[in-house]
């Protein structure tokens, strides 16, 4: 039951995008075309993931035993570096097309906060590595139901007839004002 758990709220309730602010320029960058927020939604599913097994690991038997764990941030912070690199390599030989589209956004993926929030909440809420493993994949999926749904709004928006002052990213933070309230709605439920 506790997986449910973990897995709903991570989801819909504490959406790390739309309820704990976590990711917001992928957020607000990639999310003009779904194609492109899909391969976002699976670099940062790919890297969170990875990030998440690599920092636990690293944090239960480097840093705590060590007695050094005032280098957290730092070492989460080199790890999701070198992992988006590892993946930016990879979807380099693999997918030229995806790695094309996503462009100058790929190495955003170090500096998204949504990934280094989940490996530091893991370890705060003081998850074991299943428990955190489920935690980041949950995540990372509603971080990409929500930039999949925004990047559909936002197509639907290019073609609604918008005012001249509030086309482009205006219009964007008022939608995302809105999709943040939907999601409250699930507030409820966990």
């Amino acid at each position: 039951m506790i997986y449910v758990t973990i897995i709903l709220s991570a989801i819909f309730v504490n959406n790390i995008l739309l309820s704990q602010f976590l990711g917001i320029c992928p957020f607000m960058g990639v999310s003009k075309k779904i194609d492109t927020a899909i391969g976002m939604g699976g670099a940062v599913t790919f890297v969170m993931v990875l990030a998440t097994i690599v920092t636990f690991l690293i944090q239960k038997y480097a840093l705590e035993p060590f007695g050094i764990g005032y280098l957290q941030t730092i070492t989460f912070i080199l790890v999701i570096a070198s992992l988006v690199q590892l993946v930016e390599i990879i979807l380099k030989k693999v997918s030229p097309a995806l790695y094309q589209a996503l462009g100058v956004f790929l190495p955003l993926i170090t500096t998204n906060c949504a990934i280094l929030g989940v490996a530091i909440l893991t370890i705060q809420k003081d998850f074991n590595l299943l428990e955190s493993v489920v935690f980041a994949v949950s995540s990372a999926i509603g971080f990409a139901l929500a930039l999949v749904l925004f990047a559909g709004i936002r197509e639907h928006l290019d073609l609604m007839n918008v005012p001249k002052g509030m086309k482009g990213t205006p219009i964007a933070l008022v939608t995302a004002g809105i999709l943040a309230l939907a999601f409250m709605g699930f507030a409820g439920v966990v």
